[in-house]
């Protein structure tokens, strides 16, 4: 039986031109998450760690003291560029960063410890990774997932909401994704957690870390310019006016220019065994 595939090949402009503002601007995982992983997993300074959709470190940087060796791997080589940036610029050389997509890790890697995916499992070919890591992971090893709720899209919030509202203004009602804004965003579907549950890691542990995240206006145009959904390169020689209209949008609803939100990071933990 031919296993179903829950995405198609990689589209190397899903996140072109954004490695910089994503580097910027994307929301960090707070402190309070890495100690999180440290506690679930017993994080001692020992073994290796594998960070898929590295983007631009957000996860691999923050946890480099607590292996002795991180090999962070994503397929869009701009962000392993400014990955390496932010690495030299904390001393994290314990780092091996590797230009290539999550379907194509094998063995030749080496064994780790843990996996980490961040806001990036919805892009890969979700059951071909699971497969991969069970090869790659010690017979204790595990994964975790790490996401957060920041998108505008599921949000209640009314400043989000305006925010939305313009940019369908810009690039129509459904939500665009990667071909230089020409694919339509689909459904996770099913849900990371029940394909998950049929693969190796059967064994899911959830949590969740609740923070404050404040934005300016600027500081969420940026945001808004690291989301596969409105890239700069979208709106070309016109992205001054969309950035007016934001502007005007978001300060019609909160005239201070300043916003604030409570944001949930979370952890989905799976174990081999």
């Amino acid at each position: 039986m031919t296993q179903l595939k829950t995405l198609p090949t990689y589209d190397p402009t899903l996140f072109e031109g954004a490695a910089e503002v994503y580097a910027q601007y994307r929301t960090k995982y707070p402190r309070e998450v890495f100690d999180k992983l440290t506690e679930i997993f017993h994080l001692n300074g020992q073994g290796r760690l594998l960070d898929l959709g590295t983007g631009p470190g957000l996860i691999a940087i923050p946890l480099h003291t607590k292996f002795e060796e991180v090999v962070a791997i994503d397929p869009d080589p701009e962000m392993l560029q400014e990955a390496q940036r932010q690495a030299a610029a904390v001393g994290a050389n314990n780092i091996t960063w590797l230009e290539q997509g999550a379907e194509l890790i094998n063995p030749s890697l080496g064994r780790f410890k843990l996996a980490t995916i961040g806001r990036a499992f919805h892009w890969m070919e979700r059951e071909l990774v699971l497969k991969k890591l069970d090869e790659l992971l010690a017979d204790d090893g595990a994964i975790a997932l790490l996401g957060l709720n920041e998108s505008p899209w599921e949000s209640s919030l009314p400043w989000k909401q305006a925010a939305v509202g313009v940019v369908k203004k810009w690039l129509g009602e459904e939500r665009r994704t990667g071909q230089r804004g020409q694919g339509i965003r689909k459904l996770v579907d099913p849900p990371h957690e029940v394909v998950i549950a049929n693969s190796a890691f059967a064994r899911q542990e959830q949590y969740a870390v609740s923070f404050e995240k404040s934005w300016t206006v600027d500081s969420y145009i940026g945001y808004l310019y690291t989301t596969a959904f409105s890239l700069k390169i979208f709106y070309g020689d016109r992205a001054a006016a969309f950035e007016a209209d934001i502007k005007e949008a978001l300060l019609a609803v909160e005239p201070s220019g300043h916003f604030t939100e409570e944001l949930k990071a979370t952890i989905l933990a799976a174990w081999k065994h």
